[in-house]
C-alpha cells in the first residue's frame, strides 16, 4: 500500500505557516486572590479570621508556610501593619496544603495547586478600621523549573458591632483591588460607605522561551490545521471509504449516529493520547535541550528537508503494508472494536500527510508544558474528526464533494516549498547557539527569497514538477496566492541591506549577524565606543549599535565608572520574544537613544554554550550542579538573584546592586518600556543626590 505525502490546501497555507512558526507559550498571570473576613458579623473584642484564597494557574503551585524555612523555597508570609483597630491573634496558616518530598530541596515541602487558602487569626479592637498588609509568596512550576516571587499590598476596611451590642445586619466591607496583573476580588455582603483605595502590586509575568500567545489562540490555530489536513491527498480520498464503511451497517438511524460518534471520538482519542504521551516526556531539561541543542535542531532540519523533497515529487513515502493490512483486518470485524480500528486505520494512513502538521503542533508546544500539547492535539483531532463523523451520519453529502485530482498535487508541491523554507529555521537556531557562522542573516534571507520566488513562479504555472497536470490557465485564487507570495519576496529584499523586517523579527537571525547594513557598516563596530576590551565580544553582539557588555562584573564596574544605572538583559540565542523586543521596541528612536546614552547594558545569554576555564566553575546553591558554561552561569544568576528564569527579562540596578524599578518581561508597548527606563533613571538620580 502506497501513501503519497501531501499537505494543506493552498487557500489555508498561511495557517500552516503560523503553526510552524508558533513556538510561543502562554503568559502566565499571577494567582487571583479573594480576600475576606470571617465571620460575616464582627464583634469588638472577639476573634476574626482574615481569609486569603488563591486561584492558581494550571500546572503552577505556590508554597505554603508550614515547612522548614531552611530548605530553600520561600514560604508564604503575611506582614500586617500595626494598628489600634485590630491585632494579630496568631500566625498565618495554610489550610489543607498538599505535602511531598522535594528532591531538589531534599526535604518535605507543602504547597497548593489549583486553589489555596490561608488564614490569619485577628482580634477586632474597634468598631471600624482598615487592615493593611503585604502578602509575599513564591509561585513555581515543575514543568519548566520556573519560579517567581510576588509581593502584594492590599487594604481591607471593616465595620464591627460594639462590644455590648450584637446585630446580625452589620457586615464587614472588604476593599481589595490592587493594580497590575495580580487579581483580588472584592467580597461584600452589604454596601457600607467607605473609601476605596487602589494599591500597587507586582507586575512580574512569566514568559517562557518563545512565549506570547494564549491557549485559546493556540487551539484555534490547531483547529484550523485540522481542517486544512482534510484537503491533503491521503486524507481526502478516505472520505468515500469512510462512507462505504458505515453505509448499510446501521440497524437504525439512531444506531448509525451512535456509531458515527464513536468513530469520531476514537479519532480524537488516538490523536490526543499521542499528544499526551509527547507532553509526558517533556521536562525543563528536555525542553531546553530540544530548543537549543544542535542535535534535535539539525534532526528537525533534516526531517523537514526530507518531507520537502517528497512533497516536491522526488520520491514517495510508504508504510509497511503488512502492518496496515493487519489493522484493516481488525476494522473489517465490525462492532465497537471494528469502529475503533477503522479510526486507527484513518490515522495511520493519513499520518504521512498529517505527521508534519501534527509535529509542528507538538514542536510549538515543546516548552515543558503539559496542558498545551494535549489541548492542541484535541483541537486538531476534533477538526479532523467532525467532517468524517458528519459524512458517516449523512452519506448522501459525499456526492457534493469535488473529485480529487491534479489540484491536490499542487497542494503537495506548495507545502514542499514551505517546508523547505521552514527547515532553515531549525538550522539557524543551532548555528546561532554554537556560532558556526553558516547562516548569517543575509544568507538566510537569500535562501528564503529564492525559495519563495520559486514558489511564486510555480503558482503562476512557470515551473512544472513531477506529477503536475498541464495547465492552460490558472484560477483567480491561485493568482492571488501567487501575488501574495511575490509581495512577501519584495518585502524581504530590503533586509539584505539591513532593513529590520519587523514582521519577521524573532524568526530571522538577529541583525548582529548581518554582514552589511546601509549606514551601519559591519556588525562588529558596535563596541567601538567602549573604553576597554569587552569579554566575549568576539562571539556575542548587541543589536542596533548599542554599546554593552556580556560579563556582569565587567559591566557593573563600567556602570560605576560612568555613573550610570546598570541595565541587565537576560536573553538567549533561541529566544523569539527577545528578537521581537529588539526589532520592535529597541529600534524605536526614543528607546534607542536612552539605551545608548542613559545606561550601561549587559546582555546575559542563558543558552550560550561557551565553556569557561575550570577556575571559573562553581557549584550552584540552587540545584547543586556544577556550572561550567557561560550560559548556565547566567541562568543560575538570574534564578538565584531574581527568582526568575524567563527571557527576555530586564533588570535595572544601582551601583549597590539594588533594584531601581520592578523588573520587566516581554511587552512590546513602547511607551511602557520608555516609562520603565525613565522611572529607573529618575530613581537612580534621586539616590545619588541623597
Amino acid at each position: 500500500m502506497i501513501f503519497k505525502p501531501a499537505k494543506i490546501g493552498m487557500l489555508l497555507l498561511p495557517v500552516f505557516l503560523l503553526i510552524s512558526f508558533f513556538a510561543q507559550a502562554q503568559i502566565v498571570k499571577p494567582p487571583k486572590w479573594t480576600i475576606s473576613i470571617e465571620p460575616k458579623t464582627l464583634q469588638v473584642g472577639e476573634p476574626a479570621i482574615l481569609v486569603m484564597e488563591a486561584e492558581i494557574p494550571i500546572s503552577w503551585y505556590i508554597y505554603s508556610n508550614d515547612f522548614d524555612p531552611d530548605l530553600g523555597p520561600n514560604l508564604t508570609v503575611l506582614n500586617l501593619e500595626l494598628s489600634d483597630s485590630y491585632s494579630s491573634a496568631g500566625t498565618l496558616k495554610g489550610i489543607n496544603a498538599k505535602k511531598k518530598f522535594d528532591e531538589i530541596w531534599e526535604g518535605d515541602i507543602t504547597y497548593f495547586m489549583g486553589k489555596g487558602r490561608f488564614e490569619q487569626p485577628l482580634k477586632i479592637n474597634s468598631t471600624e478600621g482598615t487592615i493593611k498588609a503585604t502578602l509575599e509568596y513564591q509561585m513555581c512550576t515543575d514543568l519548566t523549573g520556573k519560579c517567581i516571587n510576588y509581593e502584594e499590598d492590599f487594604e481591607i476596611s471593616f465595620v464591627a458591632n460594639p462590644a455590648t451590642v450584637k446585630s446580625e445586619n452589620d457586615t464587614p466591607e472588604i476593599i481589595a483591588q490592587p493594580a497590575g496583573d495580580s487579581l483580588f476580588s472584592i467580597v461584600e455582603e452589604e454596601t457600607i460607605p467607605a473609601e476605596t483605595e487602589t494599591t500597587e502590586s507586582s507586575e512580574i509575568e512569566i514568559v517562557p522561551a518563545g512565549a506570547g500567545e494564549s491557549l485559546w489562540g493556540f487551539m484555534v490555530l490547531a483547529f484550523l490545521a485540522g481542517l486544512a489536513a482534510l484537503l491533503t491527498p491521503c486524507v481526502f480520498p478516505m472520505i468515500p471509504m469512510t462512507v462505504s464503511f458505515f453505509t448499510g451497517r446501521s440497524k437504525s438511524r439512531g444506531h448509525g449516529i451512535r456509531q458515527a460518534f464513536i468513530y469520531g471520538l476514537s479519532i480524537i482519542a488516538i490523536y490526543t493520547i499521542a499528544g499526551t504521551a509527547v507532553a509526558a516526556i517533556q521536562g525543563p531539561e528536555f525542553a531546553n535541550w530540544l530548543a537549543t541543542h544542535w542535535l534535535p535542531n539539525v534532526f528537525f532540519f533534516g526531517i523537514f528537508i526530507f518531507f520537502a523533497l517528497a512533497f516536491l515529487g522526488m520520491f514517495e513515502l510508504t508504510l509497511p503494508s503488512s502492518f496496515v493490512n493487519k489493522i484493516d483486518a481488525r476494522a473489517e470485524k465490525g462492532g465497537l472494536g471494528g469502529i475503533f480500528f477503522m479510526a486507527f486505520t484513518l490515522v495511520l494512513v493519513s499520518f504521512s500527510c498529517t505527521g508534519p502538521i501534527v509535529g509542528s503542533i507538538l514542536i510549538s508546544s515543546a516548552g515543558g508544558e503539559l496542558i498545551k500539547p494535549v489541548l492542541g492535539m484535541f483541537a486538531f483531532s476534533m477538526a479532523f474528526a467532525i467532517p468524517f463523523t458528519l459524512f458517516a451520519i449523512f452519506p448522501e453529502w459525499m456526492q457534493r464533494l469535488p473529485k480529487s485530482g491534479g489540484w491536490l498535487n499542487s497542494v503537495k508541491v506548495v507545502l514542499g516549498f514551505l517546508e523547505l523554507a521552514l527547515a532553515f529555521k531549525f538550522l539557524s537556531i543551532a548555528d546561532l547557539v554554537y556560532h558556526w557562522g553558516i547562516l548569517d542573516r543575509d544568507i538566510f534571507l537569500v535562501i528564503w527569497i529564492v525559495i519563495f520566488a520559486a514558489l511564486g513562479f510555480y503558482l503562476m504555472g512557470k515551473i512544472r514538477l513531477p506529477h503536475d497536470s498541464k495547465m492552460d490557465h490558472i484560477g483567480v485564487p491561485r493568482l492571488l496566492l501567487a501575488l501574495t507570495t511575490f509581495m512577501f519576496v519584495v518585502y524581504m529584499i530590503p533586509g539584505l541591506w539591513g532593513a529590520p523586517l519587523k514582521y519577521l523579527s524573532g524568526y530571522l537571525p538577529p541583525l548582529t549577524t548581518q554582514q552589511f547594513t546601509i549606514g551601519g557598516g559591519s556588525a562588529e563596530a558596535y563596541t567601538s565606543n567602549l573604553e576597554e576590551p569587552v569579554k566575549y565580544s568576539e562571539i556575542l553582539k548587541i543589536p542596533h549599535g548599542i554599546p554593552g557588555y556580556f560579563d556582569y562584573e565587567q559591566a557593573l564596574a563600567a556602570a560605576k565608572k560612568a555613573n550610570k544605572p546598570l541595565l541587565i538583559d537576560f536573553t538567549g540565542h533561541g529566544c523569539v520574544n527577545c528578537r521581537k523586543m529588539e526589532e520592535n521596541v529597541w529600534v524605536d528612536p526614543q528607546v534607542l537613544k536612552r539605551l545608548k546614552e542613559d545606561f550601561v547594558m549587559v546582555a546575559l545569554y542563558i543558552d550560550e554554550r561557551l565553556e569557561l576555564p575550570e577556575s571559573e566553575w562553581y557549584t550552584s546553591g540552587y540545584d547543586g550542579k556544577v556550572k561550567k558554561t557561560l550560559g548556565k552561569q547566567n541562568a543560575d544568576f538570574q534564578i538565584t538573584r531574581f527568582k526568575n528564569n524567563a527571557q527576555p527579562y530586564y533588570v535595572i540596578l544601582d551601583h549597590e546592586e539594588n533594584l531601581l524599578s520592578q523588573p520587566r518581561s516581554y511587552n512590546t508597548k513602547i511607551s511602557e518600556f520608555i516609562e520603565f527606563l525613565d522611572g529607573a533613571n529618575r530613581e537612580f538620580k534621586m539616590r545619588n543626590e541623597e
